[in-house]
């Protein structure tokens, strides 16, 4: 069984507003788009628990297929503690899920003043900019259902584990199930952070064009 590797790159922010443009559109937008990068605050700290989680569970798996079979007390208990590690990994994928959605929300406020703005260049690059990050939503939801589904099939697997009746071809195959749904997983994961790079490259450019003058987050 192969690790999901379900690591994802987050948004891009900036530390300060170096110079002040009003209430313009764009400094509008730029205040939308910076509390959506803070709503994401706790995505990342998420994303560390799952990964360790995900560790954790891979050496409990290695550890059981190294044991024998008249060895089913220590296959059950691990499988277990599996299955408790799969409880935590569901209940972290809601909290990141909602911590999406608040950023989605913050994000979506900046559509209608995107039109306000003047410049044509820099609306064009607004609107490349909005809709890449709307791409980068969406991926995550394919994400997210590719990562519950791989969840249920491993939940699954461990509770075959703990079984005494279990036969060698139904391990097989559901083993060989929740690889090929850990590929999903990481084809997602890709298209995933490839937006989320994109999407970082973008706002740099329109802070730019918008002559916004900002500082990274290193």
């Amino acid at each position: 069984m192969r690790s999901k590797q379900f690591v994802v790159f987050v948004m891009l922010g900036v530390v300060i507003f170096l110079a002040s443009c009003g209430n313009s559109p764009e400094t509008q937008i730029y205040n939308h788009l910076e509390e959506a990068v803070h709503l994401e605050v706790g995505f990342q700290e998420y994303q560390d628990e799952i990964i360790q989680l995900e560790q954790e569970e891979q050496e409990l798996y290695k550890q059981i297929i190294e044991l024998g079979i008249d060895e089913l007390d220590k296959i059950e208990e691990l499988a277990g503690q599996a299955l408790s590690s799969i409880e935590e990994r569901t209940e972290l994928i809601k909290s990141e899920k909602e911590s999406l959605a608040a950023s989605r929300e913050e994000f979506e406020k900046a559509k209608v003043l995107i039109e306000e703005i003047k410049d044509e260049e820099t609306k064009d690059q607004a609107k490349t900019m909005y809709e890449t990050m709307t791409n980068r939503f969406d991926a995550y939801e394919t994400l997210h259902q590719a990562y519950n589904e791989s969840l249920k099939l491993e939940r699954e697997l461990y509770e075959m584990l703990q079984r005494d009746d279990l036969e060698q071809e139904e391990l097989q195959a559901q083993i060989e199930k929740v690889n090929l749904k850990y590929q999903e997983v990481i084809k997602a994961n890709e298209t995933f952070n490839e937006f989320t790079t994109k999407y970082n490259n973008l706002k740099k450019e329109f802070y730019e064009v918008a002559e916004i003058n900002v500082k990274y987050v290193e």
